[in-house]
């Protein structure tokens, strides 16, 4: 028993525990030190309440991002369609009295409450050098919104016409209504600088009763039966002196669009424009030679004749070749004239005229472009033309003929106006045009061509010669403009 009692008292789980004696660890017996042993309350409550407070932030944080999505994204724009800011455009006009156009751009500024259009008619006659005014006020910050160009000035008003947007060219319908000779004046390096409101070509202007008292009952349709028909309604005195002319062409300086009638004739006779003196140099030269022939040899008209608009009007002219609005200006003039419009001759197969027009574009300067836009697609609207075409018939005989090939018909009632606008589908424009009071590019091309003709009137310079001079003039132009 008391071997018993002495293997008890030396159980360690039996002895007593000594507050003095350290603990000592078996062997396979963890041991933690004090520091991981403690578990303090107050640092794990601080834990949780720090990362409320994380959360909390972030969560705020999100909240007021969305708000601030929502005001952005949402309720300013929302706003801002209710009361957008106020926008006044310049819009410079050239043909058109204020007259005329108040009552479509009124239209406009009801569909669009925060657009005011400032219209200002330039004169552009009297004034002159309008590309000059035009480009110094952009430059300077001063100029037009929206204005009136040629369509002969697209090369050289490049830099300051803004491209036409996608939305406006979809909108206006440019790339699918309108003739293809718009689609490529007013197309530059795959971008649309202007809108058409209108289009205009050349065409042959007779005085019907001057052909019935000659027995000519149908013009002529070609180049050869033009020289013939001519020459059989020339009048002349005893002294040789011109009384009635058959045609007004040969000359530059008494002719309506002498370089119009010329380009007509380069272009059919397969003549490169921008090239004269290039491998269709003699095509350049025949064509020339051709227009000289009616005041050189058996001169059907000369330099001795006035102007051949009012020669015409006058009844001292049997035929001449103009635009549209040249009639406007002779049935002013003589009211009771008896006029018809017929097609321009033709080599066989090639019955091209010119096209002459004006566009409206947008400033690269403008500070509203998107308002610019919106009032060029809402002025090229099909109703609106109409509006604008019978508005202008208030103040003259008929209006601009349209520019797009679905409102053609709309035209047909008008004997005066309809062949012009067929001669639209196979039309070509020209650097050469004429009347555009540009004092600029147009100018310079003119008065080259212009001294062409003048040395084969003047029998100065052979035609080859001539065309010669012309082409280096051209090229030199082109160089200057076209940068």
């Amino acid at each position: 028993m008391d071997n018993d009692s002495n293997t008890n008292n030396n159980n360690p789980g039996n002895n007593p525990a000594n507050p003095n004696q350290a603990n000592v660890p078996q062997a396979g017996e963890v041991v933690y030190s004090s520091a991981e042993q403690t578990n303090n309350p107050t640092e794990f409550v601080s834990d949780i309440i720090s990362l409320k407070k994380i959360l909390k932030f972030i969560f705020g944080g999100l909240a007021i991002a969305a708000v601030i999505f929502l005001v952005l994204k949402v309720l300013l724009p929302n706003l801002q369609s209710i009361n957008p800011e106020k926008v006044t455009l310049t819009y410079w006009g050239l043909w058109e009295d204020k007259s005329v156009m108040e009552g479509v751009l009124s239209d406009f500024e009801r569909e669009h409450p925060n657009i005011k259009v400032d219209y200002q008619k330039q004169d552009i006659k009297s004034l002159g050098k309008y590309i000059d005014r035009l480009t110094t006020r952009i430059s300077n910050n001063a100029g037009p919104d929206v204005f009136r160009f040629h369509n002969s000035w697209v090369v050289q008003l490049k830099n300051i016409l803004l491209p036409l947007s996608l939305d406006a060219v979809s909108s206006t319908e440019i790339s699918t209504q309108y003739y293809n000779v718009i689609k490529r004046d007013m197309n530059y390096n795959g971008a649309y600088y202007g809108i058409p409101f209108e289009i205009d070509t050349l065409a042959l202007i007779a005085n019907t009763d001057i052909l019935k008292a000659a027995g000519i009952d149908t013009p002529p349709s070609t180049w050869d039966e033009l020289s013939k028909v001519s020459r059989q309604l020339t009048v002349k005195d005893d002294q040789g002196k011109i009384r009635t002319a058959g045609i007004a062409m040969g000359t530059y300086d008494n002719i309506d669009h002498a370089s119009d009638i010329l380009s007509m004739l380069l272009v059919q006779n397969g003549a490169d424009m921008r090239n004269l003196g290039g491998a269709t140099h003699k095509n350049s030269v025949d064509a020339l030679d051709y227009y000289t022939s009616f005041a050189v040899d058996n001169a059907v008209w000369d330099n001795t004749m006035e102007n051949s608009k009012l020669a015409f009007a006058k009844g001292k002219v049997a035929m001449m070749f103009g635009y549209s609005w040249d009639l406007i200006d002779i049935l002013a003039l003589n009211p009771k004239i008896q006029i018809k419009v017929f097609s321009v001759p033709h080599l066989p197969g090639k019955g091209t005229t010119i096209a002459s027009y004006w566009a409206e574009g947008v400033s690269s300067k403008s500070k509203h472009p998107q308002e610019a836009f919106e009032l060029l697609k809402f002025l090229s609207r099909k109703e609106n033309l109409a509006k604008m075409y019978t508005a202008q018939t208030k103040v003259r005989l008929y209006g601009e003929p349209y520019p797009r090939m679905d409102m053609a018909e709309l035209l047909k009632y008008n004997n005066l106006v309809y062949p012009f606008v067929l001669l639209a589908q196979d039309s070509v424009s020209t650097p050469f045009a004429s009347t555009t009071f540009d004092d600029s590019m147009n100018a310079a091309f003119n008065g080259y061509l212009a001294d062409a003709i003048r040395s084969i009137n003047s029998r100065a310079l052979s035609s080859a010669s001539a065309i010669d001079t012309l082409a280096q003039g051209v090229n030199q132009t082109f160089l200057r403009y076209d940068k």
